[in-house]
C-alpha cells in the first residue's frame, strides 16, 4: 500500500491502527527465532516456515541470515 500511494510504511500503519483495522503481520521474537532456524534446519523451506509463524516468509529469511544461517539453494526445498 505503501509503495502504491507513495507514502511511507509506517505512515500506513499509523492509518491503519487509527481506523481500528488489526494488522495481519507480526515480528518475530527471538524464540520465534529460534524456532524458525530448527525448523529451516530439518530441510522445511522459509515459506514452510513463515507458514507455521504466521509471518511473511521474508521476514523469516531476513531474521535467519541475520543470525548467520547459511540459506539453501531455493531448489533444494523440501
Amino acid at each position: 500500500m505503501a509503495e502504491r500511494f507513495g507514502i511511507k510504511r509506517q505512515t500506513v500503519s499509523s492509518i491503519l491502527k487509527r481506523n481500528g483495522v488489526t494488522p495481519r503481520w507480526r515480528r518475530l521474537t527471538e524464540a520465534n527465532v529460534d524456532e524458525a532456524e530448527r525448523l529451516y534446519a530439518t530441510g522445511l523451506s522459509t515459506a514452510r516456515v513463515a507458514d507455521r509463524l504466521k509471518v511473511d516468509p521474508e521476514t523469516v529469511r531476513l531474521r535467519l541470515r541475520k543470525r548467520g544461517v547459511q540459506m539453501r539453494d531455493p531448489h533444494e526445498r523440501r
